[in-house]
Parts: C-alpha cells; structure tokens; sequence
C-alpha cells in the first residue's frame, strides 16, 4: 500500500523490466537481420557507380522494407547499420565517412518513410491477400526509390564526386536494382511471415517435385537468355513468362514469388557468369520488372479467387447449419404448438369432467341425493375422460403416421356427440342449443375424434363468448346442408362438393381487427386464451380436405362454416 506522500512509482520497476525484456529479445533478431541484409548485398554483386552503391537487384532492401511493413520503423534502423556494414566489407567504398553516414541516413529516412506510408496510410494487409494490397506496397517501395535516388544523386552532384553528364548512368542501375528487390523480395518475406506467425509454413514432399521440374524449366531458359551474344538474349528473356505464371497459376501469390526469386536469383547469377557488364544489367533487370509485375498480379488474383472460393464455401457450410438449426427450431415449435394445443383441448373436457364428478360427489354424500342425476354426471365423466383419452390417442397416430384416420363419419351423430359434451360445460348454463340437421344427409370422411374437436371448439367458444358477456337467452345453433349451387360470378372454390355444417350463436360478435387474422396461431381475443385453438380447427379442416371459414361476425348473428367432403368424393389437398 502506498503510503501519504509517496509518488505513484510502484509499477515503474516492472514497466522497466518488460521494456528491457523486449528489448532483449529484439537484439538477437536484429543482429541475424542485419547478417542477412549484408549477406544478401553480397550476392547482389555490389558495386559503386561513380560514388552511387548501384546493384542489378537489391534483396537486402526487400528484406528490410518487408521488415519495416511488418513492424514499423524502428527496422529501419538494420538498413542503416547494413548500410554502413556492406559499403566497407562488400564494396570497399571510395566515399568520404560523412557521404557514406549521409547515404546510408538518407536510405534508411526515405525507405523507413515508405514502409509507414504503406503500413499506416494504405494500411495494406501483410498477408497480401488482395490485389489492392500488392499494388499499393509496390507503389510505396517505388516512390520510396524515387526518392532515393533523386536525393542521393543531388548529394553527390553537392559535394562533387558526381557529374551532371553522369546521372542517368549512376541513377537509373541504383533506381531500378532497388525496385526490384523489393518487388521481388518483399512480398516474398511478409507471405513467409504470415505464414510462420499463422503456424502455416511446412514443406510438402508432394512439391518437391514439381519444384525441381520448374526449377530445371527456369534454368534451362536462363542458361539460353544470358548465353546468347549481345541483344539476342532479350528475345528470350518471354520465355520465363512460363514457369512463373504456371506457378502463379497453381499456388497463387506464394508460388509467383518463390518462382520470381528463383529467377532473379538465377538471372544475376548467370550475368555475372558470363561477364556482363552494368548496361547489361539494368537492361535484362528492366525486362525482370515487368516479369515481376505480371508474376504478382497472376499470383494475387489466383489467391483473391481461392481466398474467394474459401469464404463461399464457408459461408455455404454456415448457411447450411443455419438451415439444420431453422428446421430443428421449426421442428420443436411444432412439438411445442402441438403440445399447447393438446394441453388445450384436454383441458376443456377434464375440467368439466372435474365439475361433474364434484357434483356426483356432492349428491352421494347428500340424504336422499338423486342418484338418477348422479349417474347421469358419472356417464358423462366417463364420456369426457374417453373424449380426452381419444384426442391423446388419435394426435399420437397423426405424428406417428403423419395423416388422419379415414372413415365414414355420419353428421348426426357427430353433432349429437358434440352438443352431448359440450352440454356438461359450466359455462354452458342457461345457453340453449339448436340443431337442424336433415335426414338423409350423406356420410363425410374423416377421423371422427379430429372433426368432433373441430366442432366441439366453435361451440365451445361461442359458449364462453356468450358467458363472457353475459347475453341473456343465449343460444348455440349448429346446421347442416348441402351447399348451395354457386353462381358464375363466384371463385371456383367458393364452395365444395360435400356438406356444410355451420355453428351460430347470439353472442357478442367478432371485432373488425381479428376477422383477417382470426385462424392464424397465437391470434386471440380471449384474456387467456392461447390463440391455437382457431389454428388447429383450420389445420384438421384443411388435412381432411375441406376449409373454415367465418361468415359473419357481427354481434348476435356470429356464423362459422365448416365445408366437408362427403365420403368417396375427391378431397382437395
């Protein structure tokens, strides 16, 4: 605890070991950079012209450029002390110690520049996966050479170890070897990096192979470009356009860049080789650069388009989890639309069946109790308890099977086995009921259990709706006919060859909101209804073949219809 007084300086020993720590860890790295930079310059074939350090290719620059993309500017600080380190021990520098120290500041500045520019203003993915990202990295290396070039030509041309007469001939070899080595290079390295920092970088034996046939390719047409006397060796040169868009082809950006390193590498070589001098150089290192160019651009939208088919196939594979998790989402709404609908229907029956035996109970315990009413409630008890038992029973057969029973079902007798339950509801209390069902009517097909829970929910419902509002003389009718022959002015549909039952009532009506959204789930006006009862009538109607609909519902005069086909006729689907 700090005491009063006491400066906040508890946590500055451990900021200060974790710098040094870092610190630490970055002397190693920088070292084995800095070898390979003067290393690389060393197999540049460094050399000064007129006081300029002019190169065919500079890898080291591709190095350190690639390491000041990929950590900011203090890696800049390799190049100037590779700098310094390659003008004494590779070239053996003719320049003053203050024109070398000015070189090697001017360099590491304007490159240390660049690389910020294309880190932190074009903000370019190292990874290079687009070709927005190659494009722009090659524009900052290049203008960075531009400048480069431009500044140490005006140093030289200052302190007079340069001639005006001698620019182009020092700027242009200097201009065009760094462009190339970081063209070359650099992408090289931040591919290879990401790849070690994503723990993807790992041989394949399988490529070893075609690496040695393309290898063998890339020899066989630098050996025959570069052992051709004078300008017949530039005719050539299209021939390596081969192998580097063929590995540009089949391994993307990765496979142009080691194919164009190769090539570079084999190119200087074979140069030097052969004896040829700086103007040969910059000529064969002018055709490279436009080799390069097309190299990356080929391998870059090879890698866009793999990069591409990748993310769609991803995308594929999630929209297909997607779809599996709709259809077990739907699949489990439909078991929990099922089951409240089942607890809904149930529920009805078994408490009216709680009702009546609480009242035979009543009227056992009572002296003298009338055990003719008694016994009419126990009947009805068991009727409902069967009613219940059958409506588990036959929702139990319709997932199993997947489609209702069909039998001949007569309308007589369903509407009497309706009314007989739906009597024994308490609401249905000072409710009269009315049927007018013709003899003669033709047999419907269907499952008897499912259409009695059709017509047993319309009655119940006008019951209650009566009872809610307390409508005196209240009265359920419920008919049955043949449809009326329709008229040519009516839709095909408007009616179906069957029977038509409809379920009347005196009660308060259907408000206007509710009419076109009345049979769709959770679509109630009741305080506590669950809005399924509608939905699941319309679902049996429309599985039997037949529809629902609500005829009127205005106050007094509410009308619902159920059309059916009769047994034998053609059921719609």
């Amino acid at each position: 605890m700090r005491t009063p007084g006491e400066p906040e300086t508890a946590s500055a020993p451990n900021e200060s070991s974790s710098r040094a720590a870092a610190a630490a860890r970055l002397v190693p790295a920088g070292l084995a950079a800095l070898g390979v930079y003067v290393a690389l310059e060393w197999l540049g074939f460094i050399h000064e012209v007129k006081g300029l350090p002019a190169t065919p290719w500079n890898p080291g620059l591709g190095v350190v450029f690639a390491l000041v993309a990929l950590d900011g500017p203090l890696a800049a600080a390799v190049l100037f002390a590779g700098i310094v380190l390659a003008e004494i021990l590779v070239v053996d520098t003719v320049l003053s110690w203050p024109l070398v120290l000015a070189v090697a500041a001017i360099e590491t500045g304007c490159y240390a520049a660049a690389g910020l520019l294309a880190l932190r203003a074009f903000r370019i993915d190292p990874r290079l996966g687009h070709l927005r990202d190659v494009l722009l990295l090659l524009a900052a290396g290049l203008a960075g050479a531009c400048i480069v070039a431009v500044l140490l030509t005006v140093l030289l041309i200052a302190f007079g170890d340069l001639g005006l007469r001698d620019v182009l001939a020092a700027t242009v070899p200097l201009l065009v070897g760094d462009i190339i080595g970081i063209a070359v290079i650099t992408p090289l390295v931040l591919r290879l990096a990401a790849a070690w920092r994503a723990g993807e970088l790992a041989f394949a034996p399988a490529l070893a192979l075609e690496a040695a046939s393309t290898a063998a390719v890339i020899g066989a047409c630098l050996w025959l470009v570069t052992a051709s006397p004078g300008p017949e060796g530039f005719k050539y040169f299209h021939l390596l356009a081969l192998p580097v868009v063929t590995a540009a082809v089949r391994h993307g950006l990765d496979g142009a860049c080691l194919a164009l390193a190769g090539v570079q590498l084999g190119l200087v070589a074979l140069l030097h080789l052969h004896g040829h001098d700086i103007r040969a150089f910059t000529e064969y290192q002018a055709l490279m650069l436009v080799l390069t160019a097309t190299g990356l651009v080929v391998g870059v939208v090879v890698s866009e388009r793999r990069a591409a088919e990748r993310l769609a196939r991803a995308a594929e594979r999630r929209a297909k989890a997607r779809e599996a998790e709709a259809a077990q989402a739907g699949r489990f709404h439909l078991v929990s639309s099922m089951a409240s609908a089942l607890a809904h229907e149930i529920t009805q029956p078994m408490t009216a069946a709680r009702a009546l035996a609480r009242a035979a109970q009543h009227i056992l315990q009572t002296p003298g109790g009338d055990l003719a009413r008694a016994e009419t409630n126990l009947a009805t008890v068991i009727a409902q308890i069967d009613h219940a038992g059958a409506v588990i029973r036959r929702t139990r057969d319709l997932l199993r099977r997947g489609a209702p029973v069909r039998d001949p079902i007569a309308i007589a007798t369903l509407v009497d086995d309706v009314l007989a339950i739906a009597a024994a509801d308490p609401h249905a209390h000072g409710v009269a009921f009315v049927t007018d069902v013709p003899a003669g009517l033709p047999d419907v097909t269907g499952d008897r259990v499912q259409l009695q829970q059709v017509l047993l929910n319309l009655v119940r419902n006008a019951v209650e709706a009566i009872a809610a509002a307390r409508v005196p003389n209240g009265r359920v009718s419920i008919a049955a006919a043949r449809p009326a022959a329709t008229s040519g002015d009516a839709p095909p549909d408007a009616a179906l060859p069957g029977i038509e039952i409809t379920v009347s009532d005196n009660g308060p009506g259907v408000s206007d909101d509710l009419v076109e959204t009345l049979f769709e789930p959770l679509v109630t006006s009741k305080p506590e209804g669950l809005g399924l009862g509608l939905a699941m009538c319309a679902a049996i109607v429309e599985q039997h073949g037949g529809r629902i609909a609500l005829v009127s519902g205005a106050p007094g005069a509410t009308t619902f219809r159920v059309t059916l086909p009769i047994e034998g006729s053609a059921s719609r689907p």
